[in-house]
């Protein structure tokens, strides 16, 4: 009789290590401080994924030796960060939504260096149907920021796994793409791939790749957490994933508020209903195993039987999800507000909230509990409550 055991759990210590990363424009930042933290506590991940400015994220970290993805991050947000002056009267919230809202309005105005440019003319004014007529800007520098920080080469030598989300316009499905799936197929990953899966429309283009269009994969699901569970169901992973929106928030009281609530909303992850489908197939999966043990001994070997013991394996996956938790100055415009002074305030919280998360690091010698899938929110509403809470 064959065993339907599964083998002993490991502890989060010794999975694969797995980084994602969530869309949010300028709170990109708050990833690159993240993972510069991670850094400090020996976290290499051995695949990365990412959506919009994840994805770009995602790319220079995947695109780089380890001793220069810090360095490199930090080139590219000193680069897209607006020098805008700091204004006296921003020492009060009300005086820094103020602040944030001018910069915002500036960068709607003039665009981000080495990000994108507004076109001119603009676009309404060119013939319908161009290019120059479908979204607000300009992203041609970004492709050349690209090739500059990105060795895509180291890409798709498949030094480390990269995955980027993207959405078909004409067709309205969902891709990624995926170095190790590009090397099968011969392909490779470019600039375009990862400028595809921030392609937000109405403000940046669509991009074509052979032939097709592409455009923010937020549009369609804006956390690659369910691309890689469905990947990889093979292998033990420990995955920490970067969010930027915040699926819970306080009721709003008005309307800038309001703007701010919806979008956090719209782009949060699900990490919660991810859990709970996990869970579902989980203990399917488990009752399919003490099925199998029930059986007599003249089926345990038959054919069918061993397809279906091959399908109750399962992995156990660890999700440590880290959020930023919005200040209270912060509007509907903090993803696209790429002041320096917020560049740096979200590089800071993202360094902050890993420390916060590590201290006491006991959790990633635990072997795993009964259930496959564990979600640990770390990362407490203030830096004096980290919560440690097992989902």
């Amino acid at each position: 009789m064959n065993s339907v055991n599964p083998e002993p759990a490991g502890t989060p210590a010794t999975a694969k290590r797995v980084l994602v990363l969530q869309g949010g424009g300028a709170l990109g930042s708050y990833q690159a401080g993240a993972y510069q933290a991670l850094c400090h506590f020996d976290f290499e991940p051995e695949w990365v994924a990412g959506i919009s400015i994840g994805a770009i994220n995602a790319a220079i970290i995947a695109g780089n030796a380890p001793e220069k993805r810090v360095p490199r991050l930090k080139e590219f947000w000193e680069m897209v960060s607006s020098p805008v002056p700091w204004n006296p009267i921003a020492k009060s919230d009300r005086g820094r939504s103020l602040f944030n809202e001018t910069s915002a309005a500036l960068i709607a105005t003039f665009g981000v260096p080495g990000f994108f440019q507004p076109r001119f003319p603009p676009a309404p004014l060119w013939p319908q149907g161009s290019s120059q007529s479908l979204s607000y800007y300009d992203t041609a520098p970004l492709r050349k920021t690209l090739e500059h920080l990105v060795d895509f080469d180291r890409i798709n030598d498949l030094k480390t796994r990269l995955s980027v989300g993207a959405v078909n316009v004409t067709t309205g499905n969902f891709c990624y793409f995926d170095n190790v799936d590009f090397k099968k197929l011969g392909k490779k990953i470019g600039p375009e791939h990862i400028m595809a899966s921030g392609a937000l429309p109405p403000g940046f283009p669509s991009i074509e790749i052979e032939g097709e269009h592409y455009w923010d994969g937020g549009i369609s699901s804006n956390t690659p957490l369910d691309y890689v569970l469905d990947e990889d169901a093979t292998d033990d992973l420990l995955i920490f994933q970067v969010d930027l929106f915040s699926a819970r928030g306080d009721l709003p009281v008005t309307l800038l508020e309001a703007a701010e609530r919806e979008k956090d909303i719209r782009f949060s992850s699900r990490t919660r209903m991810n859990t709970d489908k996990n869970k579902q197939v989980h203990n399917a999966r488990r009752a399919l195993r003490d099925l199998i043990g029930k059986l007599p001994e003249n089926l345990q070997n038959d054919p069918s039987v061993d397809i279906l013991r091959k399908a109750a394996k399962e992995n156990t996956v660890t999700v440590v999800h880290l959020i930023y938790r919005s200040k209270n100055y912060e509007s509907s415009s903090k993803d696209y507000d790429f002041s320096h002074v917020g560049m740096v305030e979200h590089w800071g919280a993202g360094t902050r909230d890993v420390h916060l998360s590590m201290r006491h690091k006991d959790w990633l010698e635990r072997p795993q509990s009964d259930e496959t899938m564990v979600t640990y929110d770390l990362t407490g509403d203030s830096p004096e409550t980290p919560t440690g809470k097992q989902e």
